[in-house]
């Protein structure tokens, strides 16, 4: 039988909206913030060539550069202030996250809570400082020889002066999409960075779907593919829906306890263990990882300053080839382990259940039951895991086969599927706060009338 908070949610309705001040200031902060991000990736670095880049620029077309654009919604096409988009920011909270599984003066300043936690976020930023420092350089460096051989360069006037003034603005340029990140987190709705990374997406989308039908428009291809295309990206909406609201309820129960001369009875409930704990983390992580060298490697590869055998690895590692998509399998699969033992602690889940009385049925509390939830999440993470890699790798081999736009891949979708999700889901919950903030005042005022 459902709870009473259940009831109220599932009877929760968006006419109620009106009423939520508070939820519209956060929507609109949110979608203003998203303006101010797509604004920003149409201002360019300074002493590039917009036409001499575009003409360069087509003939990486299906290569990781293309996958990168697609993150950063088109800003690394234009070559914008924002071009690296939040990829360095999100490689290293990664660097971070593993130094406090591995590190002792890490692990320490993870349990201090918040002053640790802001320590945390300090050298966060400092490492997204550095790489962007470094990728800058590599990205200037290509930009000066790419297109030499061909009598065209995307620089005005080469040289340090350029590459200085590249590094400084590209990090300006993803230091404020970080803050802009986590103003939206704390002022807006939903995860800062990942509704940056959605609208990128998005904003890519029409683009995509454009090249897809002027490919059907001339001929290049079948039509029945792009029929095909479109039941495959709607199939895989409806399965990543499926599998994202899937969970292992593990049955929990309460034994009788007296409270002063009141008795309670004994009450049972579920613990939810979600099929895919790690959410979109890691495929955002897999790729961040895979693209920050790679792009470095592929702009100087293109541009001529780089080794024989990095212009070998970029080949190698193109979208779709089978190396890329091995690597991006196993990150995928790492980071499905590593982040659910991020976010969720057998021991402290089994100490805080002993501590109020509950216990599996079956299982012994403390260590045994700590035990059993290791067993139940490691299970259910390897089917997530899988999930995440058919979700993201099987439309990524039919799009590079077809030569179609990577924005209908499944990194994509699933990006777009899970963060509206989830971000549906934080609205609903500011929406089920105010209406019982309504009730709380409705009894108040009928106990001072009653007075």
């Amino acid at each position: 039988m459902a709870s009473a908070a259940e009831q109220m949610a599932a009877n929760i309705s968006f006419a109620n909206f009106s009423k939520a001040t508070e939820l519209k200031k956060r929507l609109w902060f949110t979608l203003g913030a998203l303006i101010v991000f797509r604004l920003v990736s149409f201002v360019p670095l300074p002493g590039i060539d917009p036409t001499a880049l575009n003409s360069l620029f087509q003939q990486t077309q299906g290569g990781v550069l293309d996958f990168f654009n697609m993150f950063s919604g088109g800003a690394l096409e234009r070559m914008s202030l924002i071009a690296l988009g939040v990829t360095p920011y999100i490689t290293a909270s990664i660097i971070v996250q593993l130094m406090t599984s591995l590190v002792p003066s890490f692990m320490a300043l993870k349990k201090e809570g918040d002053a640790g936690r802001k320590t945390l976020n300090q050298y966060t930023r400092y490492g997204t400082v550095f790489l962007t420092a470094v990728q800058g350089y590599g990205i200037a460096v290509g930009l000066e020889g790419w297109g030499a051989g061909q009598g065209v360069s995307a620089v005005i006037d080469p040289g340090w002066f350029f590459r200085i003034t590249t590094v400084i603005t590209l990090i300006g340029g993803t230091m404020f999409l970080m803050w802009l990140g986590e103003q939206i987190t704390s002022r807006g709705i939903g995860n800062g960075v990942s509704l940056i990374i959605m609208a990128g997406i998005v904003a890519h989308l029409p683009t995509a779907i454009g090249q897809l039908f002027e490919q059907g428009r001339t001929g290049a291809l079948n039509p029945a593919f792009i029929l095909l295309i479109g039941a495959i990206a709607l199939a895989t909406i409806a399965f990543i829906c499926v599998m994202e609201r899937a969970q292992r309820r593990i049955l929990i129960q309460y034994p009788k306890r007296q409270v002063g001369t009141r008795q309670f009875q004994g009450d049972s409930s579920h613990l939810p263990l979600k099929l895919n704990t790690a959410g979109v983390i890691p495929p955002i992580f897999a790729s961040s990882l895979l693209l920050m060298p790679l792009t470095i490697a592929q702009f100087a590869a293109q541009g001529g300053t780089g080794p024989e055998w990095m212009l070998t690895i970029t080949t190698a590692l193109q979208h779709g080839a089978p190396l890329y998509m091995a690597m991006y399998a196993l990150g995928i699969v790492f980071f499905s382990f590593f982040y659910t033992a991020v976010v969720f602690n057998p021991e402290e889940t089994a100490e805080n259940l002993k501590k109020y009385g509950g216990f599996i049925p079956g299982i012994r509390p403390g260590a045994r039951t700590s035990e059993y939830l290791d067993f139940v999440l490691t299970r259910i993470t390897v089917i997530g895991a899988a999930y995440l890699v058919i979700i993201c790798l099987l439309p990524e081999f039919l799009s590079a086969r077809l030569g179609t736009g990577l924005a209908l891949g499944g990194t994509s979708l699933l990006i777009v599927v899970n963060v509206t999700m989830d971000t549906v889901a934080q609205i609903q919950s500011h929406l089920l706060a105010h209406q019982y903030e309504g009730l709380i005042k409705k009894s108040k005022l009928r106990g001072g009338a009653r007075r």
